[in-house]
């Protein structure tokens, strides 16, 4: 067998036309010997069998790989195709049910927790993680004439509802401290005509789904409005004597009525209707308040008493401890309350206690000439629900952030924000990310003193936490 291989030329000597053919000779054990014949000039050129093997396997082994790649046949190729789609299958599966897994878990933990809810047995431990605000940072919106009496916190956290001596109420927006609506009040004797109240509003409350909006007033009036656009829907007549205390009931829209007449109403607002009266009290009732369980609290003024009613049982159960009137009463949780009386003591209850778990006493401080003191009355309590944080307001120009102790048998102050005026209403934010305070220059319930150098307004104060996330908070179970 013979071979033929072209050698390359030099491009000077092509050019001079001299011969550069090779030569060919067969060499023992088959091989072909490849010889130049050596031109005079530099640029000689010689070329091995063994650099032409070298050169000529490269390719070959590229091209091998490359037809092994490109000889796929579409059986093969269909076969791959499906294991790849079963392997991804396969990984959806395993995150599918391991996402499955965790809102099971989660599911199973709210659910716990609702349970817990319900029983009061749940204390989210929030007011070790709580920061004083720094003054800059409080916010005040002004709308109100007359000193604010009222208010409350829409369930998203987005508005606030407040109502004053003026009459009027207003719906303001949180992020940008703007009016939304505004009900103006209208004067006395205008009942027949006007849409609206036309005596001071002393207490207002919102409907868990943010629905349905109540207002009661001292003309013996409760007012619903539809709480997204202000709009009035009904009005409610029955109790004889100024309304003092409304709430509805988490999860429903029955409402709770409180008067000085001495008498607890149960509303159907659905329905437009009244359901039932409940007597007890042997003074002005000054406050009331419920959560999701068929019953209501309400605090007795002059009668020293506090009153669980069970609505469906149609009975109550009374509570001593206090020495002034109690003028302001909020549930913690379904088992726990907080008070605030006119003696300056604060109070803890459980409802399965007659006397109180803990009290403070004096705790706003005193006033008055020495050998005449007389204490700071408590005109406001708030609590954010479900925690171990509550908060109370006076007129010595203070807003106190208390902590309850463990199984709330205790009180420990933590910071006073400054407020000047009387704080006649105090709001924690469902998230427990701000409180709110209704101040004015006078009491809500007459006008025992006057301070003329406070502002009659909202005052938003935010509750900075030491943790960066909010939701990472103890809960401890009681």
């Amino acid at each position: 067998m013979s071979f033929f291989i072209k050698g390359k030329e030099n491009p000077k000597s092509a050019k001079r036309g001299k011969n550069t053919a090779v030569p060919k000779r067969k060499a023992a054990g088959g091989s072909v010997e490849v010889r130049a014949k050596k031109p005079s000039s530099k640029y000689n050129e010689e070329i091995s069998s063994d650099s032409e093997a070298e050169s000529s396997t490269v390719p070959k082994k590229k091209k091998t790989n490359e037809d092994i790649e490109y000889e796929e046949t579409p059986q093969e190729k269909k076969l791959r195709l499906a294991k790849l789609y079963l392997e991804q299958l396969k990984h959806e599966e395993e995150d599918k049910a391991e996402e499955d897994a965790f809102e099971t878990d989660l599911v199973a933990g709210r659910l716990q927790e609702e349970v817990l809810e319900q029983k009061g047995k749940l204390q989210r431990l929030i007011a070790k993680d709580l920061i004083p605000p720094d003054a800059s940072e409080i916010r005040v919106l002004r709308g109100h004439k007359l000193p604010i009496t009222c208010l409350v916190i829409s369930p998203d956290d987005k508005c606030i509802f407040s109502a004053a001596k003026d009459c009027s109420i207003i719906k303001w927006d949180v992020q940008s401290g703007k009016k939304l609506h505004t009900v103006h009040g209208g004067r006395k004797g205008t009942e027949d005509r006007h849409v609206g109240h036309t005596a001071h509003i002393l207490c207002m409350a919102i409907s868990s789904d943010g629905k349905y909006l109540a207002t009661g007033d001292m003309n013996k009036l409760i007012m619903i409005w539809e709480a997204e656009t202000c709009k009035h829907l009904y009005k409610f007549t029955g109790h004889k004597g100024p309304v003092s205390g409304l709430s509805f009931r988490k999860g429903s829209h029955d409402l709770y009525s409180a008067s000085h007449d001495r008498s607890v109403k149960v509303w159907n607002v659905d329905e437009n209707a009244y359901v039932e009266t409940l007597f007890g009290h042997q003074d002005a009732i000054t406050g009331l308040d419920s959560l999701s369980r068929e019953r209501c609290v309400t605090a007795g003024g002059r009668d020293r008493t506090v009153r669980v009613w069970k609505i469906a049982e149609e009975s109550q159960l009374v509570f001593h401890g206090h020495e002034g009137s109690i003028d302001s009463i909020q549930l913690i949780n379904e088992e726990h309350m907080i008070t605030g009386a006119d003696d300056g003591s604060l109070s803890l209850w459980s409802v399965n206690k007659k006397k109180p778990l803990s009290t403070v006493k004096q705790a706003h401080g005193c006033h008055g000439d020495a050998g005449l003191e007389q204490p700071h009355w408590v005109a406001s309590v708030a609590a954010l629900h479900n925690s171990d944080t509550v908060a109370s307001g006076s007129h010595n120009s203070q807003v106190t952030v208390w902590k309850c102790g463990q199984s709330y048998r205790g009180l420990e102050r933590l910071f006073s924000v400054p407020v000047c005026g009387f704080i006649n209403s105090l709001k924690f934010s469902s998230s427990g990310r701000f409180l709110v305070a209704g101040v004015g220059q006078e009491h809500r319930l007459g006008r025992w003193w006057r301070l003329k150098e406070a502002k009659n307004g909202i005052y938003i104060i935010p509750l900075n936490r030491k943790s960066s996330d909010p939701e990472d908070v103890e809960v401890a179970q009681l």
